[in-house]
């Protein structure tokens, strides 16, 4: 482990980054079940043949992602289906079924075509250290605001849309806009129905959750979040049995531990089909690459760079070490998703969670990793992880994200206000790439009418264009 990992050099530990490892995945583990209910519209869309297997393609795809990541890279990042992505790949099977009226699976098979495209676009950029230029032409302030915007946008997931209730009126309803949204407990109460029992037991849950993180982190106790995830994990279950009069593992009698490989088989492995593409035509699906690209490339430039300046990975120009490798192991998840059947996958934000709890080497990716493997079988068992447990650990790592604010030097605009863009577009948008993108075009607007044009390189200028046009032709 030592030889492989280097584990003293980054002075960590095995128990360390084991630990590390299972934060990160209790963090994410929602995707497993949440990007095949996003891709086939809850299971409304292909059957239940293609929610087994784009089911299987996540938990697979996530963990080639996140095993490259271990061994090329070594850095403690884990990588699944992207969100926003998936919504947007949804999205254009959606169109595709009505543009051609080809049925939902072929549709669906046609768009992997997309996914495959960009990953292999991805690989040959990062062979050729293409991204690696790409993320040095960022300029430093973007980079230093990179974080807090991630912070702010993890404090957005963990307090407004991570936890939703339903109720007999619909739903979901959410924390911040429905809880601490309402003006009075009676309002709430109208609003959300028999729905309300649930959301006071989510946001006490999530409260105390993070009140354990934070007094276990101040007492320096190693896995603190990983501690408190399961404190709240525990407080919920025992309130959904004395208040909600439901047994938290109920669903457990009646799941199936037996990977359905038939169906991944039979409905997205190596199923491409090009011809049914081209039927939207060859402008839309060039302008369909693109963006996929775009918001791919720097969500996940986002990711890395965010996360690892908050855990001290980066040279005092915000650099990393090892970016090239972490980027190819981007572009190889993506394939992998494409093969199996998925969306893009991407590096996740919640990565920053494992690196909180102390992950600083690839043996945190790995054991995350291992997770997504062993999900093929015990999927139930993840499923039961009750939402508000990991607002609980976003909200507290998206806090600590906030102290990267204190290096950004607010008294140059060209640093201050795009920083200050990225803080409020990325919770807004859902989007690290977009965040980045606004905070690119505010920084060279500024430079260029300001006189100081010259200090923009030309790769700036490039990506600057690429993002207006993407913004306002490309949608």
């Amino acid at each position: 482990m030592e030889k492989l990992f280097k584990l003293k050099q980054n002075g960590t530990t095995v128990k360390t980054e084991i630990i590390a490892g299972i934060t990160t995945f209790m963090t994410m583990a929602y995707i497993i079940a949440l990007n095949p209910n996003l891709l086939t519209g809850f299971g409304k869309n292909g059957g239940t043949s293609l929610w087994n297997g784009i089911f299987l393609a996540t938990c697979i795809a996530s963990a080639i992602g996140t095993i490259c990541m271990a061994f090329l890279a070594n850095k403690p990042f884990a990588m699944a289906p992207g969100m926003g992505l998936n919504s947007f790949f949804a999205i254009v099977i959606s169109n595709i079924v009505s543009i051609t009226g080809l049925s939902y699976l072929e549709s669906f098979q046609a768009g992997l075509c997309i996914i495959l495209i960009e990953g292999v676009l991805f690989l040959i950029l990062s062979i050729f250290n293409i991204r690696d230029k790409i993320v040095n032409a960022i300029p430093l302030g973007i980079r230093l605001g990179i974080a807090p915007a991630i912070g702010i946008m993890l404090l957005n997931i963990g307090v407004g849309s991570n936890a939703g209730v339903y109720s007999s009126k619909g739903g979901p309803f959410y924390v911040m806009r429905d809880f601490f949204g309402a003006l009075t407990p009676s309002l709430a109460k109208t609003n959300m129905g028999d729905a309300y029992p649930a959301m006071v037991l989510t946001v006490v849950t999530m409260f105390v959750g993070l009140f354990i993180i934070a007094i276990l982190s101040h007492k320096k106790i190693k896995g603190s979040v990983l501690w408190g995830m399961l404190s709240a994990s525990v407080i919920y279950w025992i309130g959904e049995a004395l208040f909600l009069h439901t047994n938290p593992f109920e669903s457990l009698k009646t799941a199936s531990f037996l990977p359905a490989f038939s169906d991944l088989a039979s409905t997205t492995l190596f199923k491409f089909n090009f011809s049914h593409l081209m039927q939207i035509g060859w402008f839309t699906v060039i302008t369909l690459i693109i963006t996929f690209c775009m918001i791919d490339m720097f969500d996940t430039i986002g990711t890395l760079v965010g996360t690892a300046s908050r855990a001290g990975m980066t040279d005092e120009n915000g650099n990393m070490p090892q970016m090239k490798e972490a980027l190819l192991s981007d572009a190889v998840g993506t394939v992998a998703g494409s093969l199996t059947g998925t969306s893009t996958v991407t590096t996740f934000v919640e990565s920053a969670a494992g690196v909180e709890a102390g992950g600083r080497t690839g043996l945190t990716a790995l054991t995350t990793g291992i997770l997504f493997l062993a999900c093929i079988f015990i999927a139930p068992i993840a499923a039961i992880i009750p939402a508000a447990a990991t607002s609980s650990a976003l909200i507290y790592v998206g806090f600590l994200m906030l102290g990267g604010l204190k290096k950004i030097d607010f008294s140059d605009i060209s640093q201050g206000l795009p920083a200050a863009i990225m803080l409020i577009c990325m919770p807004i948008s859902g989007s690290i790439g977009h965040g980045i993108g606004l905070g690119l075009i505010a920084y060279t607007v500024i430079k260029v009418f300001t006189g100081k044009f010259k200090e923009v390189s030309v790769l700036t200028y490039i990506i600057s264009a690429l993002f207006l046009i993407k913004f306002f032709l490309v949608v």
